[in-house]
């Protein structure tokens, strides 16, 4: 445990100018007494750690002093491709991993380079929960985290519907999306997706699986996410829109059945296109489509056509001259 503090306050002390010992104390989580007791450690064991005297005081390494103590070891490798997600970091419990990785990488630094950290933190920043809700931390995700990060079999209990069903899953990716965690896993020969904060109850085995070396999370995850999008369009409605309402109609419904229902479109020589759009049913379709107002004129259903002329009328007489 003295050890890794100690070098943890070189790495420190290597990456920074100066230090004083409440800063010191801060980082290492001890009190100051025992940061001069580290500082007179390392001195005698040949680290030339040196101490200003007064009030700006504090302690540095003198001479250019640069300890080889910075190989990354391969939880905080992978760690630090998440740097950016702090929160998310702390969510699967590897925000330790992380800070230890961000600190030697700084350790490693040439002195000319040692603002890059804080430089790129102040000009790039992810911020993944979606907008209007307060992110949720599920229960399992440091369990389900550890068996990814470990390639460990997974036994969970996951809540499908009114029912509880028990899985023994070989977990190999996490994803975050708009603040909601989801673990890809082999289940059986088939791969598939579950989210994280509908698992009742998950425990890490001893086991280990073997990786299917073939396996693109990246790739899997967009695919997956292009289907479950497809399953919802279980409607078509048949719209003419004007070419406002064609540039506009990728921004108000799934964007891809717009493009591909454009595509295929036919136009009347007047500037409108009439097309065949995929949508989820004719409640979603209303919302989206009434924001197009005069751009757009449903032609079937005739249910739903009906409820545009309804919207319609409601409108004129709203807006009608008293």
């Amino acid at each position: 445990m003295r050890a890794a503090r100690l070098i943890k306050m070189v790495l420190l002390l290597q990456s920074r100018p100066s230090m004083t010992a409440a800063e010191l104390a801060e980082e290492l989580e001890v009190s100051e007494r025992t940061v001069t007791r580290d500082a007179l450690a390392l001195s005698e064991a040949g680290v030339p750690v040196y101490a200003d005297r007064g009030r700006a005081g504090g302690y540095r390494l003198v001479g250019g002093y640069r300890t080889r103590l910075t190989g990354l070891a391969r939880g905080e490798a992978e760690a630090l491709f998440l740097s950016g997600l702090p929160g998310a970091l702390r969510d699967m419990g590897l925000a330790d991993a992380a800070s230890a990785a961000r600190l030697k990488v700084s350790a490693a630094l040439l002195p000319s380079l040692s603002d890059a950290p804080e430089s790129a933190a102040q000009r790039f920043h992810l911020d993944a929960p979606g907008w209007y809700q307060e992110p949720e931390t599920p229960e399992w995700l440091a369990a389900v985290a550890e068996a990814v990060w470990d390639d460990r079999v997974l036994s969970a209990r996951y809540r499908r519907g009114d029912a509880e069903v028990e899985r023994r899953l070989e977990p190999y990716g996490l994803v975050l999306k708009a603040g909601v965690w989801y673990v890809c896993a082999r289940a059986g020969e088939s791969f598939r997706t579950y989210r994280v904060d509908r698992f009742t109850a998950a425990s890490v085995g001893e086991e280990r699986f073997v990786r299917d070396e073939e396996f693109d999370l990246p790739a899997f995850w967009a695919e997956r996410s292009m289907e479950f999008a497809r399953s919802l369009l279980r409607t078509e409605v048949v719209l003419r829109l004007s070419e406002a309402g064609a540039r506009r109609l990728p921004y108000v419904t799934d964007r891809a059945a717009a493009e591909e229902a454009l595509a295929s479109g036919a136009g009347d020589g007047r500037g409108r296109v009439t097309v065949t759009l995929p949508v989820e049913n004719e409640e979603v379709a209303f919302g989206q489509l009434l924001s197009l107002g005069p751009e757009v004129e449903v032609l079937a259903p005739e249910s739903l056509r009906a409820r545009f002329a309804e919207a319609a009328r409601g409108l004129a007489a709203l807006y009608g001259e008293r």
